[in-house]
Parts: C-alpha cells; sequence; structure tokens
C-alpha cells in the first residue's frame, strides 16, 4: 500500500454509493463494512485515478446533511415578533437524526488525503458537497477537496467523472444557502402570522385538531396556489352568453366537406338572422381559393424534467410528485440519465447513434431503431434544440437496455417507455402532410374548411402519444360553383376554460420562474398536504375553502403576495447567484429587505385577512387560551429582558396592557388606562423615547369614562413621554369599570405597588423598584408634593372624600391638560377603582 492515497468517496444515497462502487471495482475485491449509522454503509477497493493508485472508501449521506434554523430563543412561536424573524440570528447545523452520518464522515476523513464528491449534480447537490466539506476539513484541514460530475450511473460515465474530476463550485452552493435562508424568514413570519391569528378565530372544518393547525406560507407555495384560485375564480365568474353561427356542408361522391363561417359567430341574434336568411335567399356558393401546400408536424425537443412531469400527467395521469419517484428509481438503477434538468438540447459530445443502437433488439421499437441507423431510409435527424441548458446535465435520455425488469411497477414501465419512445422521437425527421385548404363565398359571406393527407409519418410511427388528425374533403377547382347540401343557422353558448390540470400548473409556474425542476412537485404537494387545494381524478385542480380565503385576504389588501411576481424576481437573482453575476449577501439584502415591507404591509391590513376568512368560515366560540401568549403588536423591546418583544394584548376582561412576550420568565407588564376601548399599534414612531423604536398607538376612549376636556381619540406613546397618556392613567386607573365592580374586595394602593414593582418595569421611567403611580417623573409635581398637599388638605379641614367602589380615602391631586391646567379633582389610589370626580363639582354638590 506504499505511496497508495487514501480517498474517501461521498454519494447522496446509499443506492448510489452502492451502484457506483460496483462500477468502479467491477465488483472485484469489494469489502464492505458497516459505518456508524447502519443505513449508510462504507464500501472498500482499489481504483487507480490517472494512474495515481487509490484506496478507495466508499459511504454515502441522505440528502441534507444539514438544516437551517433560527437559534433557539427565535424558535418558539411566541418568542418574538414574526417582524423580528427577518434579520434574527440563524445558524445551520447538523439534526441529532444524523450525527451518525456525521461521525461516520469524520471518523473516515482523519486518515485519509482526499475527499470526492459524488453529489447529484446540481444546486442542491452542490449544497450537499459543501455541507459534507465542512464536517470533514473541521477534523482533517489537509484534505484535498474534488469533485465528481456525472449524470448517469453506467460504466462509461462513472470512469469518466473519476478519471475527471473538478473542483466543487462555490457559486451553486451560495445560491442554494440564499434561497434556504430567505424560504426560513419568509415562511416562518408568514406562517406565524396567518396561523396565531386566524387559527383560533374561525371554525375551520378541514382540520382534524384545530390547536395542531398551521396555516403555512411558502414564498412558492402561495403563487402556485395563487393560479390555481385565479383560475377557479375565472371559472366561477364566467357568464354564459349564448350565440349564433351558420354552418354549410357539401356531399359528394367522394365525400363531405363541411364549412365553417369565417365570422366565427354573433352574439346579436338579429343580426345573425338577418345574414343567415341572405344566405339562404341566395344559396349558390363559390369556389374564391383552393391552396394546396406541404405541412410538417415537428417531433418534441429532448426531454427536461418539466416536459417530463407534464408528459407523465398529460399521457398517464401520473402526479409530478410520483413520476419524479419513479424517475429516481430509474436513474438509480442506471436506466435513464439523471432526471433532474433544465437543459433540452444535447451536447455535440452526446453519442447519440450509441443510444439507439442499444435499443435496437426492444421487442416493440427495436425495429423503428434500426430503421433510424439504416442511411437508406433518411429517418435520421440531429435533434432541434429548446434553448435551454442548465450546464450541468444533457436531457433525459435511456441509458441502459431493458425489455421489462421484474420488479418494475406498471408506472415504472411507462415512464421508461415513454423516456426512450421521446429520445427516438427527437432524432427522427418530421411528419409531412398534405393540406388543402378550400375558402367559397355564399351572398358575400366566406366559409372556409380544410383536409390533410398524411404522407410520411415518421416520428409519429414511434411516438404513439401524439396523432395529427385530418381528414379527406372533396375536390374543389377555384371559380366552382355549387348548391349546398345544408345551409343552417346554430346556435350555441360560450364555455368558461377548464380548471388548471397538473400539466397546467406546471406550465404556469415554468413560465413565471416559480420554483426550480426539481422543487415545482413540491409545491404542488404541498398544497394538497395543506389542504389549500384538491386535485380531481382529472388531474384538474380546485382551491378549498381554505386556500381561495387567504388568497382572497391578500388580493383584498391590494399586496399580490399570491402573485409570481416577487418570487420570479428572486428566483432570478438566484439564479444570478448560481453564475457568479451576484453575491449572495448582496440578494439576501435586497429580497428580506423587500419581503419585510410587505410582511409589514400585510400585518398592518390584516383586517382584510379576518374579512375574507369570516365569508368562508365561522367564528369560532372557543377560548383564545392563556392570553399571556397570544402575540399581539409589537410596540417596542422589552426593556427588562431585552430580549423579547413587547406587544398590545387585550386580556380576558377586556382590559389594554402591553406585556413582554417572553412571558412567563419576563413579566415586564404596562397596564393601559380602563377607558381604552379600541387600540391599534401604528407605523408612526415617537421620536423622544429610547431605546427605540417606540411605535405610537391610537387609542379611542369611552367619551363616559374620561373626564372633560379629554379627546376620545388620542394618538399616543408608552414609552413616558405621553403627558396625556399619564393623567389618563391617574385619572381612570387602569381596570374596567365593570369588572371592578364584580370583583368584590380590592387591592390595596400599597399591594398595587409591590405587584407592580415586582412584575415589571415602570411605565414611566422604564426603571424597576416602584410602580407607575409612585414614579417621581410623573404628573406636574412628585409624590412628595402630592403628599404634602394632601395633608395641607387635611389640616385645614377640608372634606375628605372616598371612593365609591372600595371605600379608600381619596387622593386630591391637580390637572395638567391644556383645558383643565390647575384644576383639582379626587381619584382612588387603586389601581382597580375608577372613582373620579372634580372638587368644585363634590364642593358644589
Amino acid at each position: 500500500m506504499s505511496g497508495t492515497i487514501k480517498v474517501l468517496n461521498v454519494a447522496e444515497k446509499p443506492s448510489v454509493a452502492k451502484s457506483v462502487s460496483g462500477i468502479l471495482s467491477r465488483n472485484q475485491g469489494l469489502r464492505v463494512r458497516d459505518g456508524r449509522s447502519r443505513f449508510n454503509r462504507i464500501f472498500e477497493f482499489n481504483y487507480s485515478v490517472r494512474g495515481q493508485p487509490c484506496h478507495m472508501l466508499f459511504t454515502s449521506v441522505t440528502g441534507h446533511l444539514m438544516e437551517l434554523e433560527f437559534e433557539d430563543r427565535f424558535r418558539k412561536w411566541h418568542s418574538c415578533d414574526p417582524a423580528d424573524l427577518y434579520h434574527a440570528p440563524v445558524r445551520k447545523h447538523v439534526p441529532e437524526d444524523k450525527m451518525d452520518i456525521k461521525r461516520t464522515l469524520e471518523e473516515e476523513a482523519r486518515r485519509c488525503q482526499w475527499l470526492v464528491l459524488w453529489l447529484d449534480c446540481d444546486r442542491e447537490g452542490e449544497n450537499i458537497a459543501f455541507e459534507v466539506i465542512d464536517v470533514c476539513r473541521a477534523v482533517n484541514c489537509h484534505l484535498t477537496i474534488r469533485r465528481a460530475r456525472f449524470s448517469a450511473l453506467i460504466e462509461r460515465e462513472i470512469h469518466h467523472a473519476t478519471q475527471n474530476l473538478v473542483d466543487p463550485n462555490p457559486w451553486f452552493s451560495d445560491a442554494v444557502d440564499a434561497r434556504q435562508e430567505i424560504d426560513l424568514r419568509i415562511g416562518a413570519s408568514f406562517t406565524r402570522f396567518q396561523t396565531m391569528m386566524l387559527r383560533d378565530k374561525f371554525v375551520i372544518d378541514s382540520a382534524t385538531d384545530d390547536r395542531n393547525l398551521v396555516l403555512s406560507y411558502g414564498p412558492c407555495q402561495f403563487p402556485t396556489l395563487g393560479f390555481v384560485v385565479e383560475r377557479y375564480w375565472e371559472v366561477q365568474s364566467h357568464e354564459p352568453e349564448e350565440f349564433w353561427t351558420i354552418n354549410c356542408s357539401h356531399k359528394l361522391d367522394e365525400g363531405v366537406a363541411t364549412f365553417n363561417w369565417m365570422r366565427g359567430h354573433l352574439f346579436d341574434h338579429t343580426c345573425a338572422v338577418i345574414v343567415y336568411e341572405m344566405c339562404v335567399q341566395e344559396p349558390n356558393a363559390t369556389v374564391t381559393k383552393v391552396r394546396h401546400q406541404e405541412k410538417l408536424k415537428y417531433p418534441p425537443y429532448p426531454l427536461s424534467t418539466i416536459e417530463l412531469e407534464k408528459r407523465a400527467s398529460r399521457y398517464f395521469r401520473m402526479s409530478s410528485e410520483h413520476t419524479m419517484k419513479v424517475a429516481e428509481d430509474l436513474y438509480q438503477a442506471g436506466f435513464i440519465s439523471y432526471p433532474r434538468t433544465e437543459t433540452d438540447c444535447f451536447s455535440s459530445r452526446t453519442d447519440l447513434h450509441a443510444i439507439v443502437q442499444e435499443q435496437q433488439d426492444h421487442p416493440e421499437w427495436g425495429s423503428y431503431a434500426q430503421r433510424l441507423l439504416d442511411p437508406g431510409t433518411s429517418l435520421w435527424r440531429n435533434p432541434s434544440s429548446g434553448g435551454h441548458d442548465d450546464k450541468a446535465h444533457p436531457p433525459i435520455h435511456p441509458t441502459k437496455f431493458s425489455a421489462g425488469e421484474h420488479n418494475w411497477s406498471q408506472d415504472h414501465r411507462k415512464l421508461y417507455e415513454l423516456v426512450v419512445r421521446h429520445f427516438l422521437a427527437c432524432v427522427s425527421q418530421p411528419a409531412v402532410g398534405a393540406e388543402t385548404t378550400v375558402e367559397i363565398d355564399i351572398a358575400d359571406e366566406q366559409f372556409s374548411t380544410s383536409g390533410r393527407v398524411i404522407l410520411e409519418r415518421n416520428y409519429l410511427d414511434v411516438y404513439r402519444y401524439e396523432s395529427w388528425g385530418g381528414s379527406m374533403i372533396p375536390t374543389y377547382t377555384l371559380g366552382q360553383q355549387f348548391i349546398p347540401t345544408s345551409l343552417t343557422l346554430d346556435t350555441g353558448v360560450t364555455r368558461p376554460p377548464p380548471l388548471l390540470s397538473e400539466a397546467d400548473l406546471l406550465s404556469c409556474m415554468d413560465k413565471a420562474g416559480i420554483g426550480t425542476d426539481a422543487t415545482m412537485h413540491d409545491h404542488i404537494k404541498k398544497l394538497l398536504d395543506r389542504f389549500y387545494a384538491t386535485k380531481d381524478s382529472n388531474t384538474r385542480f380546485s382551491p378549498t375553502k381554505l386556500g381561495e380565503a387567504l388568497v382572497m385576504g391578500y388580493d383584498d389588501m391590494g399586496y399580490e403576495l399570491w402573485k409570481p411576481n416577487l418570487r420570479s424576481m428572486m428566483e432570478f437573482d438566484m439564479k444570478e447567484v448560481s453564475v457568479g453575476n451576484k453575491r449572495k449577501d448582496e440578494v439576501l439584502a435586497t429580497c428580506l429587505q423587500q419581503m419585510k415591507a410587505c410582511f409589514l404591509d400585510a400585518r398592518l391590513n390584516k383586517v382584510k385577512l379576518l374579512e375574507a376568512m369570516a365569508v368562508f368560515f365561522e367564528r369560532s366560540n372557543q377560548s383564545a387560551g392563556d392570553d399571556n401568549h397570544v402575540a399581539g403588536e409589537v410596540v417596542r423591546q422589552c426593556g427588562l429582558c431585552r430580549e423579547s418583544s413587547m406587544v398590545l394584548k387585550k386580556n380576558r376582561d377586556g382590559n389594554f396592557m402591553v406585556g413582554c412576550l417572553g412571558f412567563p420568565q419576563c413579566r415586564n407588564a404596562i397596564w393601559l388606562p380602563g377607558s381604552v376601548l379600541e387600540a391599534a399599534v401604528t407605523s408612526n414612531i415617537c421620536g423622544s423615547c429610547n431605546p427605540g423604536p417606540v411605535y405610537l398607538i391610537q387609542f379611542k376612549f369611552r367619551q363616559l369614562e374620561i373626564p372633560p376636556g379629554f379627546n376620545a381619540n388620542h394618538l399616543g406613546c408608552i414609552g413616558g413621554c405621553d403627558d396625556i397618556l399619564r393623567q389618563l392613567i391617574e385619572i381612570c386607573g387602569t381596570g374596567s369599570r365593570m369588572s371592578a365592580r364584580g370583583r368584590g374586595p380590592t387591592t390595596t394602593s400599597s399591594n398595587v405597588q409591590r405587584n407592580s414593582s415586582r412584575q415589571g418595569a415602570c411605565l414611566y421611567c422604564q426603571q424597576t423598584g416602584h410602580s407607575s403611580n409612585d414614579c417621581p417623573s410623573q404628573f406636574s409635581g412628585s409624590r412628595n408634593s402630592r403628599s404634602r398637599t394632601s395633608s395641607q388638605n387635611g389640616m385645614q379641614g377640608e372634606p375628605s372624600v372616598s371612593c365609591s367602589t372600595c371605600g379608600t380615602p381619596c387622593v386630591l391631586r391637580t390637572a395638567n391638560t391644556a383645558n383643565n391646567r390647575g384644576r383639582k379633582f379626587y381619584s382612588c389610589p387603586s389601581q382597580e377603582c375608577n372613582f373620579f370626580i372634580w372638587e368644585d363639582e363634590h364642593n358644589n354638590g
């Protein structure tokens, strides 16, 4: 073993590791042992790379080795404002269920000199390759890193890849990292926003367990749903409209010609009748044009992933998800090339004749393959280019002959046959037909008919999924006249477009740039899994009530989050990252800034979403649970724990407060005046309160519960700078009058102060150790000056006033509002009572 290099090879799946090891070792001297993970075994054999003896160790991962997630303190749904997720720290780590794979890689990498990556040769595979690199280089920084590029698990491809190792592509990996982070932040923020706002407010009948229902949002998933809903709305809004058309036929010994009115149809019955009567009165038809021409029907372009999914859906009614699963099985068994490709043109280096030669012995299409290779038939034609090349893989084509394996299902046979027949068709001559078009004139109205005869079927002989319909028509000459056999005025009604089929939906996604060839089927599956859409036996999609309500809500906002435009731009940017034209950080910053603005706008207009849900679902009567855990609108960062946000909430009694989302670990809370009827956080920011931002709250007070001179509508700040709000808290207290009457004995002032001090920071100065009532910074005088005033009043023998609710002696205070500055009033010191009376009104009885 002297001079032999130890090489650690890593494939994306255990089956690929087994196949490649068998090909490279030719099953000679191949040894197998278990790794830390019993599913990811290690194959050992000797091999030579460009004359260098190598001892190959071949193992595998199972897809992505790492996951991207938020740091622990942001992972719980109520740990922060969802808007914070656009800048919350994230980390990429190996989850617990893949730690055994990680340990295997570490142990083997320590004693190897080379690391060769055999991950799938697309962006996702490249990203997994860099995950493996990170794990292996952490234990052996001297590893030589190489990449094997291959498109099929067949001998010539695998040996060629081994002898032509290349560097991994960091741009591909960066594009996936950008997509993962964008999808995580956008998906998590909107999913939390939707679910927490809607789940408990409505009875959603599609959910078996309302408490575990997740109303997910995905940047690709939602535009895909948008296509389904938009077509559904077109169908629902269609109003059938009656029309009239004139049909003409002419029967001869050679056959029957049916002429179509070149106006198409008319919606005005009177006009149609007038024109028809003119034709009936002068029925003599004159042939005005006879055109003979050769027509060609071209074979399809080479097969890409999207076309494979569309055609399997159209021909076999196979779902895109199932199609990709079957295609993956065929690829791993070596029968077709890599099934995830955007390329629809063959490279000049591809030996197309060799691929056809392998199919000559097939009992069904073997004879056609032989005709293709016979120069005398002139059937061969180099395939056309569809204009797409992902620079990673060739179009999907057969890589090994099979007459049908014993372990294949019917779908495996159908899909393999489609791949073979499609390939044979795309290297064949187009079908040739002779088409005749005849136009006639009846009373100055034009009619036409056409007939076609196929002269050479060519590719249609093997591609049985397509036909070229046509029929023979009688022979006509220019100027010939005849009387039609029948001339009728027929009626019909307009019909709506059909619902989208799976092939239609894939076409919409492809055209709009939603998802990639490897992920489109996943987005469609998620619509069905989340009960946002259903698919009938004809593979046509309809939205559920839930899917329609969500799209309607966002549509009513005027913010078209269900449209493909935003995601199309993101996909374009990520493609630019993959070719090195843009940096990952640049794309991340732009996309997240844009989507955070969308999120904030959607949250401000959330009433539209609630209204849309109310159209389809009944309101729920169940309790929303622990109010301390119900997320509200963010007002500011908590000044006590400095980790979570403080949000506007409403407790069970209907009283408003601003509380920390870190409850119960952090109990910081600011209770608002009990006279508040409505409160909503605005996008306005206080210019004087720190630390910011502190968002202003729009208050609406009960007019009868606030003193004269105070406005019922007030845009206020809870940061400590708002004199009006401070006075209303002092005057009105922080509890509802109705609930205070029903509670019995209330807490004493001293107890309230102790509880307030213990639970959180002061409303006015954000410091702990005293209550809001005792803050030295509030009102026009300090607590000491108020105490002196109180005692002076007592010494002068002024009448004392007791609270009508709890009986506690009231404190005489001085108002500081513009309309009542200097005016004195009595109020109860307890925060549970709202007793208030002006001093002059009390003295006057």
